[in-house]
């Protein structure tokens, strides 16, 4: 076995992670040449009912002991240092850092049962959310956004985009999975930045997600399906190393982020961008239509380590999702007391791909031409059925 940045052995090597994986990122995005007509499509292009697609990609792992699934009755070491809040929802409790969310419980679903059971690196969660499968045997399977794409049809605008750049280093040289894969450059996402989006509005609806990178690429988005475009990838952070981000180890150096710049920075960055963009979309009568989903590539391990942080944990992590059919107010599955395994309806975490099929009409089980590689199923798994209940 081999230590990774994790700090802890990862059970399986980067070697052995590497000969089954595909070598290298896809392609590089097309450009920017569609920005000025995505920037300013007549925004009643948009049927209030045809179906879109956010996805808040939260690069480096959240702890769901210390964001979305709190453990106020465990030992300190394994609550950690965050105290439980209550929401507007009876049962519901959060982080104390998360009270706009709090306000909020009504509006969408926390899934407390993700998981995988892959090496515990970056690279495994960020194939499976953003594809649905690991890539095995040389298959560099295409992004969601980009099976969308394919079976949506030709669009006058790119129909898959993602804000907040493309996904860098996070320890192994293997794609991320955000890319068409074996489905070709043209099914390549836009890789847009908000500033190349957004036009002149009012400071308050600015300020209402924050003057952070991830809370204006939040307001990007929402512009982004109110024209038109049928899949919006944000990823929060574009690497681990050498920012803060969700990788909380707290080991100094490049890997610096602590549970205290989640207190400080992270968490509230993402409760104020999260909300608005909720709120906005709702205001602007797109929320129904939209599904959001927010996830991580796993969690962080129950025990925090001897730094004061917390390493990588795909054994059980929580995602968000709101919009859509989802019936908010609730939580579908459970971790157990110290957040180590799911204790009750768990979700793999290739079930989201699946579920995000379902929300747009897409049958999962099509199959996909790609590539030399023919006839490839678009999903591995069946939808979270109680999720739309």
């Amino acid at each position: 076995m081999t230590q990774n940045h994790m700090g802890q052995d990862s059970g399986v090597s980067r070697r052995d992670f590497l000969r089954t994986s595909s070598a290298g990122l896809g392609a590089a995005g097309m450009g920017l040449a569609a920005t000025t007509s995505l920037a300013n499509t007549d925004h009643t292009r948009q049927a209030q009912g045809e179906r879109r697609v956010i996805l808040l990609f939260l690069n480096g792992g959240p702890s769901h002991l210390d964001t979305w699934d709190p453990k106020p009755e465990a030992r300190s070491e394994i609550r950690g240092p965050f105290s439980a809040i209550s929401t507007n929802v009876p049962g519901i409790q959060l982080s104390e850092h998360f009270p706009l969310m709090a306000a909020r419980a009504n509006q969408y679903a926390l899934l407390r049962g993700v998981y995988h059971e892959e090496s515990p690196i970056h690279e495994t969660g960020h194939q499976l959310i953003n594809t649905g499968f690991l890539f095995r045997g040389g298959i560099e399977r295409p992004s969601v956004g980009s099976v969308v794409q394919q079976l949506r049809g030709p669009r006058a605008d790119n129909g898959y985009v993602v804000l907040g750049g493309r996904l860098g280093n996070t320890g192994v040289n293997v794609s991320h999975g955000q890319d068409a894969g074996g489905l070709g450059r043209q099914r390549d996402p836009d890789y847009l930045t908000a500033s190349a989006v957004l036009s002149a509005e009012p400071t308050p609806t600015v300020e209402r997600y924050g003057r952070t990178s991830f809370g204006q690429n939040c307001r990007a988005a929402a512009r982004l399906v109110e024209s038109g475009v049928d899949f919006v990838t944000v990823n929060m952070f574009e690497t681990v190393f050498g920012q803060v981000s969700w990788d909380c180890h707290a080991n100094g150096g490049d890997l610096s982020t602590t549970l205290e710049d989640y207190s400080r920075t992270v968490c509230p960055m993402f409760d104020r961008a999260y909300t608005a963009l909720l709120d906005d979309l709702s205001e602007r009568g797109l929320l129904a239509s939209t599904l959001v989903l927010a996830v991580g590539e796993f969690g962080r391990t129950p025990q925090i380590n001897a730094r004061g942080g917390r390493d990588h944990w795909p054994g059980v992590w929580t995602a968000i999702a709101a919009g859509g059919d989802v019936q908010g107010g609730r939580v579908i599955g459970a971790s157990d007391r110290h957040g180590t395994e799911p204790k009750d309806r768990p979700v793999h975490a290739s079930e989201l791909a699946a579920t995000i099929y379902q929300h747009l009409g897409i049958d999962a089980a099509a199959k996909l031409n790609c590539g030399r590689h023919q006839s490839l199923a678009i999903a591995q798994a069946d939808p979270i059925a109680e999720l739309m209940a």
